[in-house]
């Protein structure tokens, strides 16, 4: 069942809250609704699951327009940040309370609910209440709660917010190895892009009430539309440089721009995006290709080591990342010289004109 949002456009009083937002879930497919708070992202959740009316625009299943249509008639699942389990029902009677309301009969509810909490393995959970149990365990009921109806499509607003990080980390694993399972179509909104990158098929990334970018996970993570979406998505280094001739400096340093295009003509400053990964650390200089600067912090904690350098030339402190290997052959220590070589930057500034290209 895909899902097509077209030409969505919704305005709380005066603050225009969706700007003519087109988005398309293929059927069978795992789309993340990224974007900071205020983007809009769960306003048009909301509409798809019918709990909001747009101003403009169609909600379409499969070519159904089911833009009037209620949440009941939708044949579809919402699985809430905050679980919104019935505190006075057993976990059994959690997941079998929307078959219920569709009349299954009795041995269906029985077979039906048993099935799904054995698959997330929580059959010995059926008797209990939902205080006794860990928000990790909450958020499995509420999702097979969601699914125990046989919908079309799932809605999960920041499915994990609640929960801690270890947490939040395990059930970003189970649930993409559960819809690889199920294959239903699945739309869900989160402000944290490690987990969108993680789970989901395709981005819609989304901002101040428009789509920046919607892609798989590596196009937009590669191949970012612009500065907001290369600054919202991973940790970057922006850094502020020249335009001359064709090129962005930084100091005698050239910077690598695989992204952008720089016109011949163009002049000033540069704004653009390296990110730590993208930064390399030597003892020896490379001319014209490296920074010198100085160690400030080391964070080896982890399966990648974090170093904080300031180069003290411009006043710029880059945030590198290294192998643990690579920090042992180097022996960083704090306030020691290093020189800082960009493998590759980004830039979006404005494209060549006619000028740069005449002969």
């Amino acid at each position: 069942m895909s899902i097509l949002a077209q030409n969505i456009s919704k305005s709380f009083g005066s603050t225009k809250v969706l700007d003519d937002v087109t988005v398309e879930a293929p059927s069978g497919s795992l789309v993340a609704l990224l974007g900071p708070s205020g983007s809009g992202k769960t306003t048009l959740l909301r509409i798809v699951a019918g709990l909001e009316t747009p101003d403009a625009g169609t909600v379409q299943f499969e070519q159904d327009d089911i833009t009037n249509r209620s949440p009941r008639d939708r044949n579809m699942g919402f699985v809430f940040q905050h679980y919104a389990l019935f505190k006075h029902m057993t976990v059994f009677e959690n997941v079998a309370f929307g078959l219920r309301v569709r009349k299954w009969s009795e041995a269906k509810i029985r077979d039906r609910v048993r099935e799904l909490l054995h698959l997330v393995r929580l059959d010995e959970m059926a008797e209990r209440f939902p205080s006794q149990l860990s928000g990790g365990q909450k958020q499995r009921i509420a999702l097979v709660r969601a699914l125990a109806p046989e919908p079309k499509v799932i809605l999960l607003d920041e499915p994990f917010g609640a929960l801690d990080a270890k947490v939040r980390e395990e059930l970003r694993t189970w649930l993409r190895k559960f819809h690889d399972q199920f294959h239903v179509t699945s739309l869900f909104v989160t402000h944290d892009q490690s987990e969108a990158l993680d789970v989901a098929d395709k981005i819609v990334l989304m901002n101040k009430g428009r789509i920046e970018q919607a892609g798989t996970p590596e196009e937009v993570f590669d191949h970012p539309a612009n500065e907001f979406v290369m600054d919202f998505l991973g940790n970057v280094n922006v850094i502020t440089a020249r335009l001359e001739g064709g090129r962005v400096l930084l100091g005698h340093v050239e910077m690598p721009v695989a992204q952008g295009r720089v016109g011949r003509s163009a002049s000033g400053e540069a704004t653009v995006f390296v990110r730590p990964h993208e930064l390399d650390l030597s003892r020896r200089a490379e001319v014209g290709k490296s920074l010198q600067s100085k160690v400030v912090h080391i964070n080896a904690a982890g399966s990648v080591v974090k170093v904080r350098v300031e180069a003290e030339d411009f006043g710029l402190m880059l945030n590198i990342d290294v192998t643990p290997d690579r920090h042992r052959e180097l022996n960083l220590r704090v306030g020691e010289p290093v020189f800082v070589t960009p493998k590759t930057a980004k830039f979006f500034g404005a494209p060549p004109t006619d000028q740069d290209y005449a002969i």
